[in-house]
């Protein structure tokens, strides 16, 4: 293997004789080069806008939630929190309450997503770090308060500081309903506006009011139902082994979820659009391929005579072969290795310095230059399919070499007659 491996690498940094088949040979590689950079940083810059949205979702998102196998209620969630928060690894656990209402201040109106929480929620969310205006209150000695996003802010016109009302409207789970007093058919309560938060995702700061617990469930109609239980846990506590502890002692007519159960379906859209990239880019690498088979076979005919030589000196036809099935691996490798290196590298880069900036508002933004998240395991998969384009290289090379051999034994053998 030690001579057709240095007869193969004298073949590839050797200078050709043909200017066009070293101008070929080069492209051929940085083609390869640009291919491979290109998958790891490209899925790399994925992996970060993942990291990104998932660590703005866990600002407010608990670690652990508990919901029931069927409904959006549980009829006992304070027997659940009690249950649950004896378990080992578990710092707190809180039932809350959630559903749709309608929100009014003045003249103003429109449907929200109330959330009610205990008075200490902020012990188990980081809702407090996205407070924008106002504080996180809850209650006090004089009134209750709400904590609102955004969105129902701008729309209802209310500020921390107005001294109006905020309205709270949901319709009666049960008893009769009076069609001549609709207005009877909606139970209701009234708070102040404590504060307002910007988490920078749609999902939350479009409608998301924050009230008191026992505000909700007098508005839901509720006891002590909840629709899910929310848990923090110990740092350094084994998520997956809490989860499971969880779920023997809670039975099946509850779901025990983490924070990308909880948002499975905006893991799972980011990860399609993360391998379909993949699959486009993959799809270049392969049509870089041609390039090299290409260059293969332009070196095949550039050096028949080389080959010849290799045959008079007793090579048999399977050596001069495996010579340029070789070159293709070292063509592909290089070039691969060369890529990956790069591609690293500029991840590297941009992780530090952040070369590369977000268009837009920097004020408005999460992050002002492209998130990088560099993953081995990516690097692994790129590594794997520049090895299996080598693989097909090699064996279209071995046929058009043993193709080629045989023609030329064809060719002597009729000139020797």
């Amino acid at each position: 293997m030690k001579v057709p491996l240095k007869i193969a690498w004298r073949y590839l940094v050797s200078k050709k004789g043909h200017q066009a088949v070293n101008i070929i040979s080069i492209v051929s590689i940085c083609g390869v080069v640009v291919a491979t950079a290109a998958l790891v940083c490209v899925l790399s810059v994925f992996n970060g806008f993942r990291s990104v949205i998932m660590g703005r979702l866990a600002i407010l998102d608990p670690q652990i939630a508990i919901t029931a196998t069927t409904g959006k209620v549980m009829a006992n969630g304070d027997s659940v929190a009690d249950a649950v928060s004896h378990i080992n690894g578990v710092v707190l656990a809180m039932p809350v309450v959630e559903d749709q209402a309608l929100a009014m201040y003045a003249q103003f109106q429109m449907p929200v997503h109330l959330k009610g929480v205990p008075d200490n929620y902020q012990a188990l969310s980081a809702i407090d770090t996205v407070i924008v205006d106002g504080q996180w209150l809850l209650r006090d000695e004089v009134a209750r308060y709400a904590v609102a996003a955004v969105g129902p802010a701008l729309t209802l016109h209310v500020r921390p500081d107005y001294m109006g009302y905020l309205r709270l409207y949901a319709p009666q789970r049960q008893g009769h309903i009076n069609l001549s007093d609709p207005m009877h058919a909606f139970r209701a309560d009234s708070l102040f506006l404590a504060g307002i938060f910007q988490l920078q995702q749609n999902d939350y700061d479009a409608d998301h009011i924050y009230v008191p617990l026992e505000v909700a469930r007098d508005l839901f109609d509720y006891t002590s139902q909840a629709t899910q239980v929310e848990l923090k846990l110990t740092q350094g506590a084994n998520e997956q082994a809490v989860m499971r502890q969880m779920q023997r002692q809670l039975g099946p007519n509850y779901l025990v979820k983490n924070r990308l159960m909880q948002h499975s379906e905006a893991y799972r859209l980011v990860n399609v659009e993360k391998w379909m990239a993949f699959l486009l880019l993959a799809f270049i690498l392969i049509i870089a391929t041609f390039n090299i088979i290409s260059t293969l076979s332009l070196l095949i005919i550039e050096k028949d005579k080389s080959i010849n030589t290799l045959q008079a000196l007793g090579a048999s036809k399977p050596l001069v072969t495996r010579v340029f099935v070789i070159l293709s691996w070292l063509i592909t490798g290089v070039g691969a290795i060369t890529g990956i290196v790069l591609g690293v590298v500029l991840c590297v880069c941009q992780q530090h310095f952040g070369w590369i900036k977000l268009h837009g508002d920097a004020s408005a933004m999460v992050v002002s230059a492209y998130p990088v998240e560099m993953q081995w395991s990516d690097v692994g998969v790129v590594l794997m399919l520049a090895l299996a384009v080598g693989a097909i290289t090699a064996v279209v090379t071995s046929l058009i070499m043993q193709r080629r051999l045989q023609a030329t034994s064809g060719s002597a053998t009729t000139s020797s007659e």
